[in-house]
């Protein structure tokens, strides 16, 4: 069997364990380059930008696929040890190329660095135990048999490498913590010694060493590592040893040597207090009835009690209008105080008209945002997020409402996984897959009873009403088929002319009976879709025809303004058609001036729609919806990015009337409003082919999506945007694309792969001649090489973007890259080339007016001479810097520069004040749920921070 070594120079041996040549080094970067992605296509113009990087040569290709077929004739070899193995096409089937590029097809475990990975990833699992997790970490670092992808060059292999080498820091780590608690502390010495030798400035490993060393009765020695470990931080980087080195050593100092804490950060509520989620909707004004149903679900909760260790699953099934989720809601609001940890809630879709059923994935991110986890903490893969969602809830009590769910599949991730908890699940199907597997309760929700239809009716119309016409009531009871939604809209209808008899009513039922969709057929929908088409009968024209539109609408619920987009309609010619409808009960308006379908009636209204609206008027309701979108989208640009370059846009249609906003809060209050709805505009706009509005309109969210941290929402939508881009072959858009797929991806701290994209940007700026395009790609990677840790790439970066020049008519940005090349310079201690860049930054900031990035320049410069000792100079700059963040509203800048102010007066002996500065930071950055609220946690944890 043929094994692959990456973990080593790069090497292929037969099943007889001899190595097989692999020519020289291009042509082994090739197979690299395959094998890392083993399994998965992966396109020529990657291949190639991983082997050859920015400058290919001429004719690139052909030398590429030369290098391939050399491969296949040694994959061919190794496959017949002994022999040539040329021509007997085994090559050619592990080596494969289609429309998607090559595709190398090799099991997995025969890749060194992917079984390596495998042997983590188990080791990882939960439930593991220590003794049996450190055998797998062993196995799993015993494949590392030197420098990964040795004699490779290029700054593909130098990125793979390094990322890699991180993997391994944080295996040993793992080794280190798993060894220790089950008293193999002396073992793993030598391995961490060795590599704080490799990597000195990596404070884990030396904190991990430290520990090891005192639990061996070796405190010296661990002092030692720490004092080697300060005098290399303040040489280098000019820091002190963090939060967790500080507590080892002083641990150390009082002769302690408990097991250390976990690696990895532990989830924020076990950390700084829970996360208590609310998110049940609104209960129904007069529910009545369902007694028998309540007391089944009530039987949820004594079963919680009974089977402490199982969490206990409710189906309420039922059809459509039945009235499962009033049911739910009810139900869950009047049981809420039993489960102190919290209240989730979710509509899943799972027979919304447009087919956007609700995936999994994207109910766990909600559930994950609605628990407090950062989005630059959920991780990555779709199993991972599950797994951190079941932890939140590990040890609470809570109750998770799973409404209109389609099947078992798209419920099953979203149960929690520890006893304690309850979900209620209401779906149309039975989900007998709940039932079986997840041992649930069925709650088979029927037709009201003839007796609560009545009461349903008094409660609405009032019991005079309804005793002086029992022969009518009994008669709208039965045309309505007693199905709580139809009941609902006919006395609406009844409610709204309160000097009509009801018999009117009665009588206007009996009439649709036999002219539309008659109570002829078993399907209940179809009951109730008569009365759907009555009620629109007593609608104004204008009514009648916002409903069918609406029915095109994509997202979840609709404001005002877009109604009126939608409808070709001045606002305040929507504004009553919209009452009417509400009014009818035919629309919800849950929050002042945004209104909602429910799913049965946007099914009628879509099928209204397509009925009686032609194909060129659905189209164009559509296309103006799409364009209202983008143009208020592009309207927050000049509040949230004023200084960030615009895409490309015509004046807007005369007949579109975007809304325009005053302030900062004004514009980000509305993306937040509309987050939903613009997700799915992206996708729509994707679908009816307007890729141009859809890159444009994603490009427009930059700001948006960058301030407010829904980071999952950015990478999806700039990722449809770049598909579409593509198969229309708009080029200027994937440029665009590209660039804004790339920060996304840098934000959720995915550096190697956001990189990637931006040198794509920059190739593709470069073909069609955009300099500023490629003056900002170039840029981008400076940054994110800074992010990354790799200064000196980032200040090669930053001083080609430089290079570049401006193009004619673009915004000024020397300052703005001038300030990232000083903050570069500051993380390579190269202070006095810091402060000559600030300082050239901060004069051209204040000429353009660019007070966003003067602030940071501010305080970044505050920070290098805080490091030079100069306080008095430090406190100006800072103070500067705050006052300019407060101009523009960057609060996560505020935050920043306030734990800065906070370091500074530590260092001059005044821990209060410190701790008063450092507190004022966390508030703000507890506000926006960013990230870095957890280093000034760290903060105000040290022994001086009183």
């Amino acid at each position: 069997m043929t094994e692959f070594v990456l973990l080593d120079s790069p090497a292929l041996r037969d099943a007889e364990g001899v190595a097989v040549d692999l020519g020289p080094a291009k042509q082994r970067t090739v197979l690299a380059a395959l094998l890392v992605d083993a399994g998965r296509w992966v396109t020529v113009e990657t291949l190639i930008d991983r082997v050859w990087g920015e400058g290919p040569p001429l004719h690139v290709r052909p030398s590429l696929y030369a290098y391939i077929t050399r491969i296949r004739q040694s994959l061919a070899r190794a496959a017949v040890p002994g022999g040539t193995g040329a021509g007997d096409g085994s090559g050619r089937r592990q080596l494969r190329h289609g429309p998607g590029g090559y595709l190398i097809d090799v099991p997995h475990d025969r890749v060194d660095v992917h079984r390596f990975r495998r042997l983590i990833r188990e080791a990882r699992a939960t439930g593991r135990a220590d003794a049996e997790r450190a055998t797998l970490l062993r196995e799993a670092l015993g494949l590392w048999r030197g420098e990964p992808l040795a004699g490779l060059a290029g700054e593909w292999a130098e990125r793979t490498r390094s990322g890699w080498r991180q993997q391994r820091i944080e295996a040993v780590l793992a080794l280190a913590e798993a060894e220790f608690r089950v008293g193999g502390h002396v073992r793993v010495i030598g391995e961490l010694t060795g590599l704080v030798q490799e990597q000195p400035l990596v404070e884990p490993l030396t904190v991990a060493l430290m520990r090891a060393l005192q639990a061996a009765g070796r405190g010296p020695e661990a002092l030692t590592c720490y004092d080697v470990l300060r005098r290399r931080l303040a040489e280098e980087l000019g820091t002190l040893p963090g939060p967790e080195a500080q507590r080892a050593h002083q641990a150390i100092l009082r002769g302690e040597s408990g097991p250390p804490p976990a690696i990895g950060p532990a989830p924020p509520e076990r950390e700084h207090g829970r996360t208590v989620p609310a998110q049940l909707p609104l209960s129904t004004r007069g529910f009545t009835g369902r007694q028998a149903e309540l007391a089944r679900l009530d039987g949820a909760l004594a079963d919680a009690a009974e089977r402490p260790a199982a969490v206990v699953v409710s189906v309420v099934s039922g059809t459509a209008g039945v009235g499962k989720t009033t049911l739910a809601v009810h139900w869950a609001h009047r049981v809420a105080e039993h489960f102190p940890g919290g209240q989730l809630y979710v509509n899943l879709r799972g027979f919304d008209p447009s087919g956007t059923a609700m995936t999994p994935d994207e109910a766990v991110l909600g559930f994950l945002d609605a628990l407090g986890v950062p989005a630059q903490r959920v991780p990555a893969a779709s199993h991972a997020r599950v797994g951190l969602y079941r932890s939140l809830l590990a040890g609470r009590r809570a109750l998770v409402v799973l409404d209109n769910a389609h099947d078992t599949e798209q419920v099953r991730p979203l149960l929690p996984g520890s006893p304690g908890s309850v979900a209620v699940v209401t779906s149309r199907n039975r989900l007998a897959g709940l039932l079986t597997s997840e041992g649930a309760r069925p709650v088979l929700l029927d037709l009201l009873s003839p007796a609560e239809a009545r009461t349903l009716l008094a409660r609405r119309l009032g019991e005079h009403r309804v005793a002086a016409e029992p022969e009518a009531v009994a008669e709208i009871i039965t045309s309505c088929t007693r199905l709580p939604l139809a009941l609902a809209i006919a006395t609406a209808r009844a409610a709204g002319r309160p000097h009509f008899p009801l018999r009117v009513v009665a009588e206007e039922l009996r009439d649709s009976h036999g002219t539309l969709d008659a109570f002829a057929g078993d399907d209940l929908a179809t009951d109730a879709r008569a009365v759907f088409s009555w009620s629109l009968r007593g609608l104004s024209a204008p009514a009648s025809r916002l409903f069918h539109l609406l029915g095109l609408h994509f997202g979840p619920d609709i404001s005002a303004p877009a109604a009126a987009a939608l409808a070709g309609l001045p606002l305040q010619g929507t504004r009553g058609p919209l009452a009417e409808l509400t009014r009818a009960h035919l629309l919800t308006e849950h929050v002042p001036g945004r209104y909602a379908l429910h799913d049965l009636l946007r099914v009628y209204a879509t099928e209204r729609a397509l009925a009686r609206r032609t194909p060129a008027e659905r189209d164009t309701a559509v296309h103006r919806l799409l364009t209202w979108y983008l143009y208020t989208a592009d309207a927050t640009h000049s509040l949230l990015t004023p200084h960030r370059r615009r895409a490309p846009l015509a004046p807007a249609p005369a007949a579109c009337e975007p809304l325009a906003f005053r302030t900062h809060r004004e514009a980000r209050e509305w993306c937040e409003a509309e987050r939903a709805n613009l997700v799915t505009a992206v996708h729509r706009a994707v679908a009816t082919g307007r890729a141009d509005v859809a890159w444009r309109l994603t490009t427009a969210l930059w700001g948006f999506f960058y301030l407010s941290g829904h980071l999952h929402d950015w990478l999806d939508t700039t990722r449809a945007s770049l598909d579409g881009t593509r198969d229309s072959h708009d080029r200027v858009g994937e440029a665009w694309s590209l660039n804004d797929l790339a920060c996304a991806l840098r934000q959720m701290h995915r550096y190697d792969e956001a990189i990637e994209r931006f040198r794509q940007a920059m190739a593709l700026n470069r073909e069609l001649g955009f300099p500023y395009g490629r003056r900002q790609d170039l840029v981008n990677l400076g940054y994110t090489h800074r992010l990354a840790g790799r200064p000196d790439d980032a200040i090669t970066y930053y001083r080609r973007a430089l290079a570049v020049g401006q193009a004619p008519g673009d915004p000024s940005d020397e300052g703005s890259i001038l300030a990232n090349l000083g903050d570069a310079y500051l993380q390579l201690a190269r202070y006095d080339d810091a402060i000559g860049c600030l300082e050239r930054a901060l004069v051209l900031l204040r000429a353009t007016g660019d007070e966003w990035a003067e602030g940071i320049a501010l305080d970044i410069l505050g920070t290098v001479h805080r490091r030079l000792g100069r306080l008095d100079d430090a406190f100006a700059h800072y103070d500067r810097a705050l006052a300019r963040h407060a101009d523009v509203g960057n609060r996560w800048g505020q935050a920043h520069t306030l734990s800065n102010l906070g370091d500074t007066h530590l260092a001059l002996g005044a821990p209060a004040t410190a701790r008063t500065h450092w507190e004022r930071a966390l508030s703000i950055l507890e506000e926006v749920n960013h990230p870095d609220a957890d280093t000034v946690r760290e903060r105000l944890r040290l022994p001086g921070a009183c």
